[in-house]
C-alpha cells in the first residue's frame, strides 16, 4: 500500500468516526528539516565546533593539495 493509499484509507476512517483528518504526506517535512538543522547546529556549538560553514571547510581542506 502506497502512503497515498494509506492517506485516503486514514481520511476516510476520520470522517466516518467524525475525528479529525490526519495530516497530508509531506504536509511537515520542511519544519522537519529546519529543526535537525537547528538541531545539529545547537549541537556543534554546545561541542565548541563552529555552527556554520563545516561541510565547506571540511571539503577545503579534503580537496587541498597537501604539503609534502
Amino acid at each position: 500500500m502506497s502512503i497515498t493509499q494509506q492517506y485516503l484509507l486514514d481520511s476516510h476512517r476520520a470522517r466516518l468516526h467524525g475525528e479529525p483528518e490526519p495530516p497530508a504526506p509531506g504536509r511537515h517535512d520542511l519544519d522537519t528539516l529546519r529543526e535537525v538543522r537547528e538541531y545539529r547546529r545547537f549541537s556543534a556549538v554546545v561541542a565548541g565546533r563552529p555552527a556554520r560553514g563545516r561541510l565547506r571547510y571540511a571539503l577545503r581542506r579534503w580537496l587541498s593539495p597537501r604539503a609534502l
